[in-house]
């Protein structure tokens, strides 16, 4: 990795900024293979590990941390009590994460008209 100037910008999670370009920096928190299915799973109202663990896509648990810790670490979701009662945590979508609606709804709507083998997904 190359060396980075002092005085470069940050996000607001203390992360580097590669570039000030909006698209690469949502890019760096959401753009990798997994990222935008765990706020999907969150929109659906999925909440506990195993409800995403449970995705068609088989994220392995492992990365489902990583990104979860992503989505709290940039304030795109919260932990919260389990609605269940149970010790263990829930997350939630926080007004920033929920802001991503629309992005996810054009996403879908591309891939739908443009992408013969998809197909709204229910949760």
């Amino acid at each position: 990795m190359a060396a980075r100037k002092s005085g470069q910008a940050k996000n607001r999670a203390g992360d580097i900024l590669r570039s000030p370009c909006p698209v690469a920096c949502l890019l760096d928190i959401c753009g990798d293979r997994w990222t935008l299915l765990v706020i999907r799973d969150l929109m659906f109202g999925r909440s506990r590990f195993k409800d995403f663990t449970a995705s068609p896509e088989g994220i392995p648990t492992n990365i489902l941390s990583d990104r979860l810790n992503r989505l709290l670490r940039h304030g795109l979701a919260e932990q919260v009590p389990a609605e269940d009662g149970s010790l263990r945590m829930g997350y939630r979508l926080t007004d920033k994460g929920r802001a991503l609606r629309p992005v996810l709804e054009s996403m879908r709507d591309w891939a739908l008209k443009w992408e013969p083998a998809t197909k709204v997904m229910m949760p």
